[in-house]
């Protein structure tokens, strides 16, 4: 079975479709069922010590993993070579992309932003960032969101088209189980520090590879600020706090002209952060939709990509 194939199947269905309302009204979404799974290990086994916790929250990476890839894996066996066998796989992959999605949710908090309404865009940005909406003013929402654009085309797009290409159904499946751990319980807070810190440096190895070929995408799918964007990405990068973000919210900011990342409030503290591409003007409403644009030339570039592999 080709894995380019089904892949390039699955982006074409997310592009296309998203993942439905009435769909996830009837179903849910298998992040939602992954989740319930996190949420009861969780539950179950992060109690005692820092030692003990570290362990746990490694058994439950695990076991997440076994539970979702041992069944992609007998699927991907199960099927023949063919067409039929491409178009079944992209559909079974299809909800484990999510460019459709992050477009959308991004372009809502452009809209209320750019007539003024900025208690709206507050609202609608809180959905897609953990920063505290209440403390940001029109700029610091534009870079928020821009942000989230950056962050996700690489997590949400760039990151399960590889692993699908790389491993078929079951690298797609299972690179989306560790990127939903991460996102549930990979955070430095007193409560996941230690139980979550197994599925944090899992997903930062993951997303190694992705992350700089998303920023190469996105600079390469900015035509003639190319330049610009692969300079900021290479001498701003590794200042970012993660080992991945930085590249491809780099690389928006050099093809965009504007400055990202900086000092930003969480709920109870404030991180000060280096700017990326520090002498670039803040952004604003329109730099998202800038950036929007970008993005889908970038998702376009990625299905040419997966074609002339499914060619080859």
């Amino acid at each position: 079975m080709s894995s380019a194939a089904v892949i390039a199947i699955a982006l074409l269905i997310d592009v296309v479709c998203g993942w439905p309302d009435w769909l996830y009204r009837r179903i849910g979404h298998p992040v939602s069922w992954a989740g319930k799974l996190v949420d009861a290990l969780e539950g179950l086994l992060n109690r005692g010590p820092r030692g003990r916790r570290i362990v746990t929250g490694a058994v439950t990476v695990v076991l997440v993993l076994v539970a979702a890839t041992i069944p992609a894996i007998v699927i991907q066996i199960a099927l023949p070579s063919g067409p039929v066998a491409w178009i079944v796989g992209g559909i079974l992959a299809w909800p484990l992309i999510a460019a459709r999605s992050l477009h959308d949710h991004v372009k809502a908090v452009a809209i209320p932003l750019e007539s003024g309404d900025i208690e709206a865009a507050r609202g609608q940005v809180s959905k897609i960032v953990g920063r505290d909406p209440a403390s940001l003013d029109s700029s610091a929402i534009s870079r928020a969101s821009i942000e989230s654009l950056a962050e996700n085309s690489s997590d949400g797009v760039v990151a399960p088209v590889f692993w699908g290409v790389v491993a078929g159904l079951p690298g797609i499946v299972a690179y989306k189980m560790i990127n939903t751990m991460d996102s549930m319980i990979g955070h430095r807070s007193e409560r996941f520090e230690a139980f979550g810190k197994v599925a944090a440096r899992v997903d930062d190895v993951v997303n190694l590879i992705p992350a700089r070929l998303s920023a190469g995408l996105l600079a390469l799918a900015s035509g003639p600020k190319a330049s610009k964007a692969f300079s900021v990405t290479f001498q701003d990068a590794r200042n970012h706090r993660s080992p991945n973000a930085g590249w491809p919210e780099s690389a928006l900011a050099g093809a965009l002209g504007i400055r990202l990342s900086g000092p930003r409030k969480y709920a109870d503290h404030v991180v000060g952060e280096p700017w990326l591409n520090a002498d670039a003007p803040d952004p604003s409403a329109g730099d998202i939709y800038r950036a929007l644009a970008l993005y889908k030339r970038m998702v376009a570039l990625l299905a040419l990509v997966l074609l002339g592999l499914a060619l080859v």
